[in-house]
């Protein structure tokens, strides 16, 4: 009896002491649940023990999407510690196995397990961490309920990140990537096309947890509707004229109509765009506008005076004919001038003999050719001297006695090289020379 009760303390003591030393490989992950935001740094907090006589060689953390014994594994110090820069050991080889992953992506979401090796065994802590990736979502809310957002509308924009428990998380608010609020609520109000555009937000802490993005497009009534004339809106009859209309609306304006103001009266012309004359008439004369419309509305463009202009092709008709008129004056006029100048020097060389009276105010100096008295006169002329003569042109006749002293004067004179002459306004000058 004693000695089965013996026994049994020996087993007891055994069971014991083997519960202490198996209690000493261990791993402890602090957090058996982690949430985080995709983009953002996350921390797995892990702690683990092994006999004191024992020295740690390695460290690993493997994905359970791997073998948890042989990997490939996300780090191991033995191998290739920079293996994924994205896991950060932030741990030792003593107790602390911490591990930091940089920017979550949802590949990440799973269980991670730690692994280490001492100089004497293997040790795998099984029950691992668990990490969930999630989004940042925005939500859209509208006081009618309508999906559609007008121009006037109002709207409301939350940031929601399903990893909160409890505490509400910081946000930022971004639009086309600028930032323009704070706060998990962004509140859009009396809204305009200046609202349209892209909406996103991200945790305040963590500026690369974008969420997905929030596009917003408020839709409005056509404006700016605007007319323009092509080639001009004064044209001539014949020519071709285009009015095109222009309209800035969401949905894009589609439906275009084009109206003529005549008599006080209103007529559709036309439901395009653009409305073209073909050999525009003066019946097209006038005033036209146009009329822009989408599903929110309409909205007129200012009027346009079309001008064609009146008889053009019988004013250059009478332009032609003026111009020929004057041409033919122009001429005739050309030689009336021409005969009657030649009428006139016709009379001059053909006017009787005048007498004479000499004026030196009217003095003309010409030259003509001196002979020798001795010399033969022949038909061509000698190699002349300058000889200066005097022709006066008198309009009073002198007396007898004054002629004959003047003829008396130049038979004197024969042998001079100069000889002065008088010659009366109505004498033809003739240089030639006749035989004897």
């Amino acid at each position: 009896m004693c000695a089965e009760q013996g026994n049994l303390k020996w087993t007891l003591m055994l069971l014991i002491l083997e519960g202490v030393l198996c209690s000493t490989w261990n791993v402890e992950y602090r957090q058996q649940h982690i949430c985080a935001v995709r983009g953002s740094s996350v921390v797995i907090p892990c702690s683990f023990t092994y006999p004191d006589n024992e020295l740690v060689k390695s460290v690993k953390w493997v994905h359970e999407r791997h073998d948890i014994f042989n990997g490939p594994f996300l780090y191991d110090s033995s191998s290739d510690p920079d293996r994924s820069p994205r896991f950060q050991y932030i741990g030792d080889k003593q107790h602390n196995c911490s591990l930091e992953i940089l920017q979550v992506e949802h590949e990440d979401t799973g269980k991670f397990v730690f692994r280490f090796i001492t100089t004497a065994d293997k040790f795998s802590g099984t029950s691992g961490s668990t990490l969930k990736i999630v989004d940042l979502n925005i939500s859209m809310t509208k006081h009618d309920g309508n999906k559609t957002v007008k121009e006037g509308d109002s709207v409301n924009l939350t940031c929601t990140n399903s990893c909160d428990d409890g505490k509400p998380s910081a946000f930022n608010w971004f639009k086309d990537g600028q930032s323009i609020n704070e706060g998990p609520v962004v509140y859009l109000r009396n809204m305009s096309s200046t609202n349209s555009g892209n909406y996103t937000c991200s945790l305040k802490s963590h500026s690369g947890t974008t969420s997905e993005v929030m596009h917003i497009d408020v839709e409005y009534s056509p404006k700016n509707t605007s007319v323009s004339v092509t080639p001009s809106a004064v044209v001539d009859p014949g020519n071709n004229v285009t009015l095109i209309c222009s309209s800035h609306g969401n949905p894009t304006v589609e439906n275009y109509a084009w109206f003529k103001i005549h008599n006080n009266s209103i007529t559709a012309v036309s439901h395009q765009a653009a409305h073209h004359f073909r050999s525009i008439s003066q019946r097209d004369d006038g005033q036209y506008f146009c009329t822009a419309t989408n599903e929110h509305g309409s909205h007129n463009s200012s009027v346009v005076t079309l001008k064609v202009r009146a008889h053009s092709v019988n004013n250059k008709r009478t332009i032609l004919i003026i111009t020929a008129v004057n041409c033919c004056i122009a001429m005739i006029l050309t030689v009336i001038a021409v005969a009657a100048i030649r009428r006139f020097g016709k009379k001059r060389s053909t006017a009787p003999e005048t007498d004479c009276e000499l004026e030196s105010q009217n003095a003309i100096y010409v030259n003509l050719p001196a002979f020798d008295s001795s010399q033969k006169q022949e038909r061509t002329l000698c190699e002349p001297e300058v000889v200066y003569t005097t022709i006066n042109f008198n309009t009073k006749r002198k007396p007898d006695m004054v002629q004959q002293m003047d003829s008396h004067d130049d038979d004197d004179d024969d042998d001079a090289s100069v000889i002065y002459s008088t010659v009366c306004r109505t004498q033809p000058l003739n240089p030639s020379y006749t035989e004897p």
